[in-house]
């Protein structure tokens, strides 16, 4: 036979309940170290493609790719934002790797379109310069992308 409870016990069950919905659903995201790998390939190839040989920024834009996407698969699901938790996938959008590879590809249009730019202008590096732009959008936007992600997941589940 069960106890009946009171309804401040059933009150602090529902809100330790809805706290801890709230704490897993701030989990989704992606790992803050990729960005910040992302960020440095990013820079990485853009000293490459001003002061390298040709073979080099060649090799160091496959290497970069095969590094993505050996990595992407694991990481981009949104589900293992920290090592605290790892997310059952139907609280987890399944665009979020479509976000993520369409937000890379405005990045590359960016970087290269920045680049043509300050090329035209006249300056002196403008891979690198474009690249150390667009690293920092990539650091300030990818975040920025999956707290939006979050929020809409909260929006669903509420």
């Amino acid at each position: 036979m069960s106890t009946p409870i009171s309804e401040t016990e059933a009150r602090y069950a529902l809100s330790s309940i809805e706290r801890h919905r709230q704490q897993v659903l701030a989990e989704i995201n992606v790992p803050a170290w990729y960005w910040l790998a992302l960020a440095g390939g990013w820079v990485v190839l853009g000293v490459l493609a001003d002061y390298g040989p040709a073979w080099a920024v060649i090799a160091g834009t496959v290497l970069f790719g095969a590094a993505h996407s050996t990595v992407a698969p694991r990481v981009l699901s949104g589900r293992r934002g920290s090592t605290h938790l790892s997310i059952h996938g139907d609280l987890v959008s399944r665009r979020i790797p479509f976000l993520v590879i369409g937000f890379l590809i405005v990045m590359t249009v960016a970087t290269v379109g920045f680049a043509l730019l300050l090329n035209a202008d006249g300056a002196r590096h403008p891979a690198a310069l474009a690249g150390g732009v667009v690293a920092l959008l990539v650091l300030s936007g990818g975040p920025t992308l999956m707290g939006w992600v979050r929020r809409r997941a909260e929006r669903q589940e509420a």
